[in-house]
């Protein structure tokens, strides 16, 4: 696999930081799931972006029941790994919102924007395949830092990469690209959107991604 960096995002692989770390994390995600069997209003899929809603979504969405199995600093192909070993089993989630990429642009590098869009669209399959009647809501991967930079530059190719992919051909896909509501004009950052690192968002954030999910997901 080291020889062929294009196959990393799209490869089911565990994650790894600090021992087993990253195992205790989807652990208790699979605890958390066979706590909520059957119906879910909602499924959170994601990195740490999606792990962070917190009290955020409670605020937002606070009639809706949701499992959230964001990892912080996952990639696509994490993802795919957790949702073949007991990630999601036995859930029946009405709708379901994936965003993951964001940690793959630290490979795009070795492994090309074209196998970090696949990797999005191979999670999707699989939720799709898990999930048959399930409404599935990809975002796309939120902006971080600032034009130029390489990650934000990666980012923007990869989204745009998704286009070709039609991933919202399936009527139960919707495609959410949020770019515009957390950059100005001119493609810089609102800061008030973000925490001080340019990558995780500020509550007000939140509150302008759940204010993009509402009409998809109903809630306040």
């Amino acid at each position: 696999m080291k020889h062929l960096p294009p196959m990393w995002p799209v490869v089911p692989s565990a994650g790894f930081f600090g021992g087993d770390a990253w195992l205790k994390l989807h652990e208790a995600h699979v605890k958390t799931v066979q706590a909520s069997q059957g119906a879910v209003d909602v499924l959170l899929v994601g990195d740490s972006i999606t792990i962070q809603w917190g009290d955020s979504w409670k605020k937002h969405f606070p009639d809706l029941k949701a499992v959230n199995i964001g990892i912080g600093g996952d990639k696509t192909q994490n993802v795919l790994w957790r949702l073949d070993h007991g990630g999601v089993e036995g859930l029946r989630p009405t709708s379901i919102v994936l965003m993951i990429g964001n940690n793959n642009m630290f490979f795009t590098p070795e492994t090309g924007i074209e196998a970090a869009a696949k990797g999005i669209e191979m999670c999707l399959k699989n939720l799709r395949e898990k999930f048959p009647a399930a409404a599935i809501i990809v975002a796309k991967i939120l902006p971080a830092h600032a034009p130029g930079n390489r990650f934000y530059e990666d980012i923007k190719k990869t989204n745009a990469a998704l286009d070709p992919l039609k991933l919202d051909s399936d009527p139960k896909v919707k495609v959410l690209d949020l770019w515009s509501d957390f950059t100005h004009a001119d493609g810089t950052l609102k800061p008030e959107l973000f925490t001080p690192d340019n990558v995780h968002l500020s509550p007000a954030g939140y509150g302008v991604y759940a204010g993009r999910l509402q009409p998809l997901l109903g809630g306040r």
